[in-house]
């Protein structure tokens, strides 16, 4: 994401909504509140057993001024399930643009008019290089990333030939997205080292018919389910802000509930210039805190990865989602847009003395 869109001085911009003394999200909180939470951690904390479907419809339902109470139970729920590491991973795209998909959010479908144009699987060298520079922030984890719909026999050959290769060059993990996968090549890709393989769910089920006509959900979750059948960790990250209910994220946090994968991935919808979904308004940063602290309740053992538009939804509160649950960073670029500066990431860790370190083993 360039500054291209930067307001010039003295113009007008449009301001969100800031809290007043009489809003919902400035009042103390209720007795039934404070009872809710309460029962929320004590079964984190005391029992020590993830939370069921009604007492995560208990949560949803809570009002918005409940937010700085969910954001802090979710930071020891975090500290007491995760401890207190931080896991970094880069991404690159070794394959842009030219998706047959048509995902609504995505820049790299060749559907839709965007500024994304295709370009071929990168070389070698490069993918080494991007890979000694993840490796040199202390990252243990490097994911190569494709826009395809599922990989073809010649994909497939040089992924395995480019996962041993980062490997022993650099010592990191090597994870792979590559889209929808047959069993075949799921357990090609786990005999041939690949640590963690990405496969969203994105959305719901009853949302997803929204967001994707080229493949459905089913396809979506039975290529997770091989990743888990085929013991390689299963990374499912989700998208939100593209107009699904509370309800729908809800339905979400149940089904991957249901999948147990090790890493979640969150992204915030960044609308793209050309996509379906490229006039939606922004999340509000306070209800990003607020869905990250209920994904870490429904979710306590798991890595919770600050992903894709943190920096325009979040702004200057990045720091309070690390104090809500999250204990994961993708750090510099994304696929399409540019994130901020690994440096800043790594000072805003330094700055909340949160160590950086795997996290699989506390799984």
């Amino acid at each position: 994401m360039s500054n291209d869109s930067a307001t010039p001085m003295g113009s007008t911009i449009s301001l969100r909504k800031k809290a007043t003394p009489s809003s919902p999200s400035a009042r103390a909180l209720s007795a039934e509140e404070r009872s809710i939470l309460r029962s929320a951690e004590d079964v984190l904390l005391g029992e020590r057993r993830l939370l069921n479907s009604e007492e995560l419809a208990t949560l949803v339902a809570l009002d918005p001024a409940c937010t700085a109470a969910l954001s802090a139970l979710a930071h020891e729920v975090r500290l007491s399930w995760c401890g207190p590491e931080v896991e970094i991973e880069g991404i690159l795209s070794a394959k842009t643009g030219g998706c047959p998909e048509d995902c609504h959010f995505c820049s790299q479908s060749s559907r839709f008019e965007t500024p994304v144009k295709a370009t071929p699987f990168l070389d070698t060298e490069e993918v080494l290089t991007a890979a000694k520079e993840t490796a040199a922030l202390g990252a243990s984890e490097f994911c190569i990333v494709l826009a395809i719909r599922g990989p073809d026999e010649r994909t497939m050959d040089r992924i395995l030939e480019l996962v041993p290769l980062v490997k022993e060059t650099t010592g990191l993990n090597v994870a792979v997205s590559a889209g929808i996968l047959t069993e075949d090549q799921a357990r090609r890709f786990s005999e041939g080292g690949v640590h963690r393989y990405n496969h969203n769910l994105e959305t719901s089920r009853s949302f997803f018919p929204e967001i994707v006509t080229t493949h459905t959900y089913d396809d979506r979750k039975a290529t997770c389910e091989l990743v888990r059948t085929y013991n390689m960790e299963l990374c499912c990250g989700v998208l939100l802000g593209m107009g699904e209910t509370d309800a729908q994220r809800l339905e979400l946090l149940i089904d991957l509930q249901s999948l147990e994968p090790e890493e979640v991935p969150l992204n915030f919808l960044n609308p793209r210039p050309g996509t379906p979904l490229g006039n939606r308004t922004i999340m509000e940063p306070l209800e990003a805190i607020r869905w990250i602290a209920l994904f870490r309740l429904a979710l306590p053992a798991t890595i919770l990865r600050f992903a894709g538009g943190r920096e325009v939804t979040l702004r200057e509160l990045q720091i309070m989602g690390m104090t809500s649950g999250i204990n994961a960073l993708i750090v510099g670029n994304y696929l399409t847009t540019l994130g901020r500066s690994p440096d800043e990431d790594i000072q805003m860790l330094a700055d909340l003395e949160m160590p950086i370190g795997a996290l699989s083993a506390a799984l």
